[in-house]
């Protein structure tokens, strides 16, 4: 399976990082941080080098895009895997109107994706935590400029390509 993926800076991994003693009462904490901005199923996605020829005319003129971590959320009952999943929140009218253009070429991925889509990086998930959002608290807000996408491979667990996006003037 491969996804689509905004990279995620420094400033972002070292708030999670500095989060980490927070949430010692989950089942597993992400050690690897990254942002989600579309899913390609098994069996719906070609090999690498064909669905990257099939993303070159949909992200042509893309352009870059401002992003925000804007606080700390929760799924109690995420859609895949035990919850819950504590994340921190991201705001971007940028990077829904990329997650959309996608959607559009390449379907959703029901319950995560389109209408519900929640564009977070996740911290932690699992185990006996009542209150996820106050179990880790208030975080600092980060801004970023997205200017290129990760194709991911969960297969190889590594990037595989990367694909820039239009400079913003």
């Amino acid at each position: 399976m491969y996804s689509l993926n905004v990279p995620v800076p420094g400033s972002v991994s070292r708030l999670a990082s500095d989060l980490e003693p927070r949430l010692t009462p989950f089942e597993t904490v992400r050690d690897r941080h990254s942002l989600l901005a579309k899913r390609f199923e098994d069996g719906k996605s070609p090999d690498r080098h064909a669905l990257r020829e099939r993303l070159r005319p949909v992200l042509r003129d893309a352009p870059a895009f401002e992003l925000r971590i804007s606080g700390v959320g929760a799924f109690e009952s995420p859609p895949r895997g035990p919850g819950p999943v504590v994340y921190l929140s991201v705001e971007s009218p940028g990077l829904r109107r990329l997650h959309d253009r996608l959607v559009d070429a390449f379907g959703a991925v029901e319950g995560m994706e389109g209408e519900g889509y929640v564009p977070h990086v996740t911290l932690a998930r699992g185990g006996d935590v009542r209150d996820p959002v106050a179990q880790v608290g208030g975080v600092e807000s980060v801004t970023w400029t997205a200017s290129s996408l990760d194709l991911w491979s969960s297969r190889s667990r590594e990037t595989v390509a990367s694909i820039p996006l239009l400079a913003r003037e």
